[in-house]
């Protein structure tokens, strides 16, 4: 079912979701950037259409709301323990298509790898999903190449504002909410969500990556220009690692409480072990580790790549390192090292 409806009419139509749902988008903070005169594009809620930013890319991804950078799983005496208790109330995000790809990479690390994570899948249950429509691509995307750009079904609702025109179009896929189209005065019409077709940036992933790949030398470029700070992790849309914190309240340690931290594969500590043993101790190594979990060993699991070709990595890279590079350089390496080596492949 296709409406299109003016701005007022839109506002309506969230107005009445408002009061089931709590509204999550990408907002336009002014001034809350890196530096005072720089916006940053980040997620909160909303509940007018002139609050969600339709223009850029977020800068942050949605996951916030599904993992929390620090998430209390329960509290702790000497005696007993209490599960921390959480929002009950019901979400809509509103995300592009290749966020809209990345919740199927969540849940198949949160609730298809072996058995489901109960705190994850208790926020999960009270999410929906509404499509924003991507027009065109933005700088560093190549969702193309990794066959994110499009979007048909998990969705309840998708948006496409024509400013000049006033008008909102949206595909709806649930009934109960076509009822407050309807209502609102809205239209039937043919609606396709707008999706990106081409993009500037392309990358070719490789179908199989032999086992020379793995001490490349293209590796040591990384270990000389990466400063492990993480931050491609933190932005990405489908990183999902964490570690385990106790906060201990009173001196004796008895009392306190167990936190689910948010972590990265790319800085320090995060492999070491007892007796001070570290796993890929250089940089190189862990963007090794990175990049082909991203578009190799996650899809020999589940079929799919990891990566969903958003580019915010490339975004954010404080020493300008451009995933997208990486897998190209990394496609050319597997080519070669096939040839060599009559393509035996990592298990």
């Amino acid at each position: 079912m296709g409406y299109v409806l003016s701005k007022e009419a839109f506002d309506e139509v969230l107005g009445k979701l408002s009061e089931d749902f709590l509204l999550y988008s990408p907002v336009r903070k002014i001034g809350e950037g890196c530096y005072t005169d720089v916006d940053v594009v980040r997620y909160d809620f909303v509940k007018s259409l002139d609050e969600i930013e339709l223009e850029a890319k977020s800068n942050y991804a949605f996951k916030e709301l599904l993992t929390p950078l620090s998430q209390t799983l329960f509290f702790f005496t000497e005696n007993e323990t209490k599960e921390a208790d959480s929002d009950t109330r019901d979400v809509i995000i509103f995300l592009r298509s290749c966020d809209m790809h990345a919740v199927k990479r969540l849940d198949a690390i949160y609730l298809e790898n072996k058995f489901a994570d109960p705190f994850y899948e208790r926020v999960r249950k009270r999410v929906k999903f509404a499509l924003i429509g991507c027009g065109h691509s933005f700088e560093n995307c190549f969702c193309v190449s990794m066959k994110s750009n499009v979007t048909t079904d998990g969705y309840l609702f998708s948006l496409d504002f024509d400013r000049d025109a006033g008008q909102v179009s949206c595909d709806v896929k649930d009934e109960d909410i076509a009822k407050l189209f309807e209502e609102a005065g809205a239209s039937a019409a043919d609606v396709v969500p707008s999706s990106v077709t081409e993009n500037d940036t392309k990358v070719t992933v490789p179908d199989v990556v032999p086992n020379a790949v793995y001490k490349d030398k293209l590796w040591d470029e990384y270990t000389a220009r990466c400063i492990k700070c993480g931050r491609c992790n933190f932005v990405c849309p489908t990183c999902t690692c964490y570690t385990m914190q106790d906060i201990f309240y009173t001196d004796n340690g008895r009392v306190g409480e167990r936190r689910r931290v948010g972590s990265s594969c790319m800085v320090d500590g995060y492999t070491n072990v007892a007796g001070g043993g570290e796993y890929r101790r250089t940089n190189g190594e862990r963007m090794r580790f990175k990049t082909l979990h991203k578009i190799y060993d996650f899809s020999k699991r589940f079929g799919y790549d990891m990566c969903v070709g958003c580019g915010r990595c490339d975004d954010v890279c404080p020493e300008y390192i451009s995933f997208a590079n990486i897998i190209n350089k990394v496609n050319a390496a597997a080519k070669a090292a096939a040839a060599g080596e009559g393509g035996a492949q990592h298990d």
